[in-house]
């Protein structure tokens, strides 16, 4: 996947995804439950891992096009050609989504 930001050390840029509206057994959602700050998104780039003590890289242990769960108020907001990304540590990351 190629992407116009180029994350550092173990830094992954992530594009949050909205929340539902309406829930699978469609109950829709008040505008105060469904804007809650997101949780979910799509990797859109990785940086090349931390350096060790030793000065060993270690990778980081997601990549581009993974569906990730965060911590709720992790990262740097940032905006790129009106779309919205955050930039977070990887030990914000708490889970990668099975599809």
């Amino acid at each position: 996947m190629d992407f116009r930001i180029r994350p550092l050390a173990d830094r992954v840029v992530v594009k949050p995804q909205e929340r539902e509206e309406k829930t699978k057994a469609g109950i829709y959602l008040p505008d105060t439950a469904s804007k809650e700050k997101p949780q979910e998104g799509i990797v859109m780039a990785v940086g090349e891992g931390r350096l060790d003590d030793n000065g060993k890289r270690i990778p980081v242990s997601v990549k581009a096009g993974d569906r990730v769960l965060f911590a709720k108020y992790a990262g740097t907001e940032i905006k790129l050609d009106d779309e919205e990304y955050l930039i977070l540590a990887e030990k914000d990351i708490l889970a990668v989504v099975q599809e």
